[in-house]
């Protein structure tokens, strides 16, 4: 049926629970563990590898050993083809590239990767639009529009495009920022280039979109939740503008690109990450605040791993407040809102419908749809 190529980045995501906001770099890869980081490519890759399992006899799976693609690829029932040679845990951009090179010269129908924007960066690098490619997001920061909406729908969709029913191929943006400014609080977003993708609706995120121009509607759903706060309750703020701006009525700091959490009006942890959250959270009553990303719909799985899936059952669904401007909703259409968190479980008791805060006393039922396994 065809001969899939297989790279996973094995540090993917590595720095995201731990509120690192990203994994490049060797230091950030340490810190990370030193914090307790867990990996959590493999588990992304496997998530999209059982998809394709039912083809594993009519196909051809091309990998690179260990932990960029090997021992994911046997664990989920395939015997691949292993090119290459890595140093075991010591892995680096540098091995995606060689890695995408060599499928490249073993003349892959389809190229899946595990891995986020740096991951992305690197494979156009190396093989710009010579392959057709798919990613398996499992970054941190996954601003570009070459990845599937979550790890299983990348298994689904390479599937349906070995068999030629995806709705044909097409250029998708590869973007990055720059992640010492990320970590600072600064957004700079930067075009790379493109790579060719398979596509099927509802199966291909979209690129981020930044916001802009909805001034007012922010400041409503501000006043709203303030007034909507009550005593003893903690309330954790995610990352974006929106959320910002309820911080703003409060009085408090926010760290844009961050977690925060707030007790009694109070700003009582900045910056939070996964453990910190767990640890505030324990005999406490409290609710999770979170906006959409702006062109993706995403509410939890995209730059705010620190709301975990332990984070969000710990609070309970019921618990969430959703907010976004009538603008950004929009923009999406009939798309609904995403999560991806990585637990399956937790996706599933996340989908369904919940109502968002648009405005003051003003309300959106929007459904939520998450991961299917």
């Amino acid at each position: 049926m065809g001969k899939v190529g297989l790279i996973v980045n094995p540090v993917a995501g590595i720095g995201g629970r731990v509120g690192l906001k990203g994994s490049d770099g060797a230091e950030i890869q340490r810190r990370a563990q030193a914090l307790g980081a867990v990996p959590q490519a493999q588990a992304r890759a496997a998530l999209a590898l059982e998809r394709l399992n039912k083809l594993a006899g009519d196909m051809e799976l091309v990998t690179y050993p260990g932990e960029m693609g090997e021992d994911v690829a046997r664990a989920c029932g395939f015997d691949p083809v292993v090119a290459g040679a890595i140093r075991p845990g010591q892995t680096g951009a540098e091995d995606t590239r060689r890695a995408a090179r060599e499928m490249r010269e073993r003349a892959v129908d389809l190229l899946l990767f595990a891995g986020g924007d740096g991951t992305a960066r690197d494979v156009y690098e190396a093989v710009g639009e010579d392959l057709v490619v798919l990613g398996i997001p499992a970054g941190v920061k996954i601003h570009s529009a070459v990845y599937a909406t979550h790890p299983g729908a990348a298994g689904e969709l390479a599937a349906l495009y070995l068999q030629g029913k995806a709705d044909g191929v097409h250029e998708a943006e590869v973007m990055d920022i720059d992640e010492e400014a990320f970590r600072q609080g600064s957004l700079s977003t930067r075009l790379y280039g493109y790579l060719r993708i398979p596509v099927r609706s509802g199966l291909v995120q979209s690129q981020k979109v930044p916001s802009s121009g909805e001034e007012a509607s922010v400041a409503a759903i501000a006043i709203d939740v303030v007034e909507q706060m009550e005593p003893g309750v903690l309330y954790i703020l995610g990352p974006g503008t929106t959320v910002r701006a309820i911080a703003a009525e409060l009085g408090v700091g926010k760290t844009l690109l961050g977690v925060d959490a707030v007790l009694d009006r109070a700003l009582v942890l900045a910056d939070a990450n996964e453990a910190q959250l767990l640890a505030l959270l324990e005999g406490r009553s409290a609710r999770i605040v979170v906006t959409p990303i702006g062109g993706q719909g995403f509410i939890f799985g995209r730059g705010n791993q620190q709301l975990s899936p332990r984070v969000i059952a710990a609070v309970g669904r019921e618990k969430i407040m959703v907010v976004s401007t009538p603008e950004k909703l929009h923009a999406l259409g009939q798309q609904p809102l995403l999560v991806d968190t990585g637990d399956p479980a937790v996706d599933a008791m996340l989908s369904g419908y919940l109502l968002v805060i648009t405005g003051y006393n003003e309300r959106a039922v929007r459904k939520v749809a998450g991961s299917g396994g």
